[in-house]
Formats: structure tokens, sequence, C-alpha cells
């Protein structure tokens, strides 16, 4: 069969579930072009479902879609802000609640992986899974040590099942990409084809259990020793491609309002953890969990007014590149400070809008998004939305979306979402503000100025012998009186560019060599004229030298 009737009969399937589940009545079909509403006459309806909720509808559904489908329900179970109230209960149950498969074939798929019985790999293991989620399902487990462990199972077939909806959603983003670029100004930057194949890789990426294995390795190294997040460990020598076994851990589920008051938790203390941790782990790290729905987050409540986060499932790690880490950075905290022309600019210097952009007429635009969000009470303003309408906005000045930045929105939304759930009065704002502030000021101290000299010192004289060189050929270039480029100078602005080149390439040379020599100064850890743990004369070498490379390029 060819790809063109697999995806017919796709769309047609589809077309059938939405009918089976009377999901049309969702939505006003009078405005739908004429052929599609004739189409819906030749759907066969089944059993009649309409008595049923409509949140109940919308859940049996994605799950009878697959597994791409019930990914962006959880996605969406998180916007109790922007869902009502019934589907967003509904669409919270497909976090644990997918059917699972048979437990003797998860039997069977770790003794493949693992080239053991699985009597031998454990003392014992449970067929019955305690969770069931779109990719994978968990068994619990005891070590032969007497640890107790979960061990996740890929689900069999799914590779087949993603490759044939990510192939109907690629020709859907083909069909929605050319619509837009003639249809819609700017629509030619959003590139809806791109954000599919970026998905591509994240599901597919998660079918890869060695790979959420590192990504949870990772994480704990960096919040070991944090009473703010706790990472489960990782045993190692039984992860392979399809299987992952870790610790077993408890705790109270994030979505169980009732079951945390229960246990006494603060539940404004713990919405305000769950933005620090985002912040710590996007600007610190730049290394977050982009997955962040309740089904994947429990609460340590042994001590109710000082609890912890624990996270599980680490299918979805992301990072940014570090140009769009500081730009992303800077926008935040412009947007804290009301500062649209700094938002502005900063679009422009980070090349997300054409260098020939109009500042002023950006930003107005980005004005007219920021304000009226001001004008409300703090605690109903969604900073993720936010910047999703600043994204929108920008489209009209051919704004290129990345992929990376919409995850990083999607799980600002997720965090959001949670922590409005848990304190209703949350102000993100005046909670993200100070985090961030906190974390650049921590980047950008004295401290890990030097500690970063002191790596690359290294590095530094390693490359030295080649300084001698590159000086020489920008005497040389300076000496020979080329002027830059093609234009004609007469005699006398030559020899002014001669004389300025020189000046410059020595108070540039000279800068380099004070800077070397400050720089190994302060990297050395013992010596006379120390203070605070840094060498005096170093500092004054490294701030004379970083003087006369700045006036050099000036």
């Amino acid at each position: 069969m060819s790809s063109s009737s697999r995806q017919f009969l796709r769309v047609w399937h589809i077309g059938v579930i939405l009918k089976r589940y009377r999901l049309d009545n969702l939505f006003n079909t009078a405005q739908l072009p004429a052929p599609i509403r004739w189409l819906r006459v030749f759907i066969p309806a089944g059993k009649d479902l309409s008595n049923l909720p409509r949140g109940e509808r919308l859940r049996l559904a994605l799950q009878d879609l697959g597994p791409v489908y019930v990914k962006f329900g959880q996605i969406l179970s998180t916007r109790r802000d922007l869902l009502p109230t019934d589907i967003a209960d509904e669409l919270a149950l497909l976090q644990d609640q997918v059917p699972p498969f048979p437990g003797e074939e998860a039997r069977e798929i770790i003794e493949k992986a693992l080239g053991k019985p699985v009597d031998e790999v454990f003392a014992s293991f449970d067929t019955t899974p305690l969770a069931s989620a779109s990719i994978a399902q968990v068994h619990p487990a005891t070590l032969h040590d007497g640890r107790e462990a979960v061990v996740k199972v890929v689900r069999p077939g799914i590779d087949k099942q993603l490759r044939k909806d990510i192939d109907l959603l690629k020709t859907i983003a083909r069909l929605a990409g050319k619509l837009m670029q003639n249809f819609v100004q700017g629509g030619a930057n959003v590139r809806p084809l791109e954000v599919v194949r970026e998905f591509e890789t994240v599901v597919f990426n998660e079918l890869d259990m060695q790979r959420e294995a590192a990504n949870a390795s990772i994480l704990r190294r960096n919040f070991e020793g944090s009473h703010d997040l706790y990472i489960p460990e990782v045993y190692w020598q039984w992860c392979k491609q399809r299987v992952m076994v870790m610790e077993r851990v408890s705790g109270l589920p994030i979505g169980d309002i009732e079951g945390l008051r229960e246990h006494g938790v603060n539940l404004k203390k713990l919405a305000r953890l769950g933005v620090h941790v985002f912040y710590t782990q996007v600007f610190r790290d730049n290394l977050f969990h982009a997955d962040m729905h309740p089904g994947n987050i429990l609460v340590d409540a042994s001590n109710p007014d000082d609890p912890t986060f624990i996270a599980m499932d680490f299918g979805i790690v992301a990072s940014l590149p570090p140009k769009d880490l500081y730009y992303i950075s800077e926008n935040f905290m412009a947007l804290f400070n009301k500062d649209y022309r700094r938002v502005a600019t900063l679009h422009i210097e980070a090349g997300w809008v054409p260098a020939n952009t109009r500042v002023d007429e950006l930003e107005a635009a980005v004005r007219t998004v920021g304000e009226p969000n001001f004008t409300r009470p703090m605690n109903e303003v969604s900073f993720g939305k936010l910047l999703f309408d600043l994204f929108s906005v920008a489209r009209q000045f051919e704004l290129t979306i990345q992929p990376q930045l919409l995850m990083l929105q999607k799980t600002l939304l997720n965090i959001e979402g949670l922590g409005r759930q848990l304190d209703p009065e949350l102000d993100i704002w005046a909670v993200s503000r100070p985090e961030l502030e906190a974390i650049i000021k921590k980047k950008n101290s004295p401290d890990k100025f030097f500690r970063e000299m002191r790596e690359n010192l290294p590095r530094w004289l390693a490359q030295a012998p080649e300084i001698r060189g590159l000086a020489h050929n920008i005497l040389v270039r300076a000496n020979s009186g080329q002027p830059p480029g093609n234009m004609p100078r007469d005699t006398a602005d030559l020899e002014r560019e001669q004389i300025a080149s020189r000046h410059k390439t020595s108070q540039a040379l000279a800068g380099g060599s004070l800077s070397i020599s400050g720089a190994i100064l302060t990297a050395l850890e013992t010596g006379p004229w120390f203070l605070w743990g840094y060498s005096v004369p170093g500092i004054i070498l490294l701030a004379i030298g970083g003087w006369l490379i700045i006036k050099s390029l000036r």
C-alpha cells in the first residue's frame, strides 16, 4: 500500500473516532468547508456515546488515536486556567491511566534486552504495572541486594505507530506551511514542518531508555545535596535501549491537592519552589525537565512545611544554545522591568528578527502586548502566555521561531499551571524576578569569572606560541598601508590610518600581554598580596590589560 493510501486511511480513521465520540459537538461544524461537512455523512457513527460527559469523550478519543495524541492531551491537562474544569480533570487521567500492555510481554522484552532471565536479574518482579504511559510502562521490582527499583519498558510496536502518526503530521504541516505562506502575513517564518520534525526528534528520543537514564543522571548530579528537587538513582548495569532500571521513590502526586492539604503541606511554599526549580534548571544549569506534567512529579511531604519535589520520567530533557539562553534571560529581565525598547533591541541582536527591523516599530508592537497584562492583577497574568503573544505579534516582523524556544515556553506553561493549581493567588512575576536576578548575579560574579579563567589558563598557555605569529601578521598588515576595502585614499589619509593602526595594534598587544600576565598571577592560589583568595597585582594587571584592549577596539 502506498504512503498516500495509508495516510488517507489514517485521516479516515481519525474522522471515524471523532464522530464515534461525538467530538463534532465541540465545534461549530457550520463553519467547516462544504466538502468536509458532506464527508461527515459517510463516516459511520458506531455506538452512540453522546451521553458521556464531553471531557471523558475527549480523553477516550485521544487514547484511541494513539501516543502522539495522548502527549497532546497531557500538555493540555496542565492548563487549567485555559480549559473548562471538566475537560482538564479528564485529560489529567491521561498521565497514568493509559491502558497497559500485558506484563508477560514486558518480561519478554526485559529478558531480550538484558540477555538474562528476569529472576536472575531481580529478586522479585511484578508483572502488574505501577503506571502505564503513552511511550512505556513501569513495573515494580526488587534487586538481589534488597534495593527497591522500578523497571521502565518501552511499549512493543510503538515505533511503527509513532512513524505513521508523525508522517501524517508532516503531511498536514507541509499543507499548513503552504497555506500560511500564501495567505498569512509572516506565515513563512512559522515553519510548522520544522516544529513537527523537532517533535519527532523529541518523541523518538523518548524511546531510548539509555538516553533517558543519562538525562536523569545529569539532573541528579546538578541537584546533588539540594533539598529542592530529588532525582532517583539510575542503576546503570541494567539499563539498555528498551529497558531502564532506577530507584523506586514514593511521595504524594502533585495533582492530589486534597491529599497534600491533608498532610499539612505548605502549598504556597510548594508553588514558589516550583518556580525556583524551573529557573534553576534553565538559567543555572541550562538543562531542564521539559515534560513536567502532574504525572511526572511527586512531593516528599515528610516535612510538610519544607516539602521537596521528586521528578520522574526523564525522556524529554532540553537545553538551549548559550546565545539563546543569554537573550532569553535578558528578555525576561526586560519584561520584568517593562523595558519594551530593550525587548525590541534584544530580538534584533539575537537575530530572531531581521537586522533592518525598525526598533521603534517593534517596541510599539511589544508594548501593545505587554501593557494590557500590567493593568490586571498580577496573580492572573501568565508569563508563558505573554511570551506566546510576544512571539505571535513579532511574526509581522518576520520572527524566526526556534523550536527550542517553543519547548522552553511549553515548560514554563506547565510550571505556571502547576503553580496556580497549588496556589491560585500565586504571583508568577513577583516570584520569578528575584529568582532570575539571583541566578544572573551569581553567574556573573567575580568568583565564577576567575574560576573560568583558571580553567581556561592551560588552553591559553598552549596557544601562546601562536600569538607571536598572529602579532607579526597584524603588524605587517598595519605597515603595508593598504586601506580596508577598495576605496581610494589620498596620501594624508593613508598616513593617518597607518599611524592609528600601529597605535591600536600596540595597545592591543600590550593589553593582551598584561591580561595574560594578570591571568597567570590570578590563577596562582598562593603568593604575596592576596586578598579574598585573589592576587591583587593579578587583578590590577587584568584591569589595565582589559582597558587597553577595549580602547584599541574603539
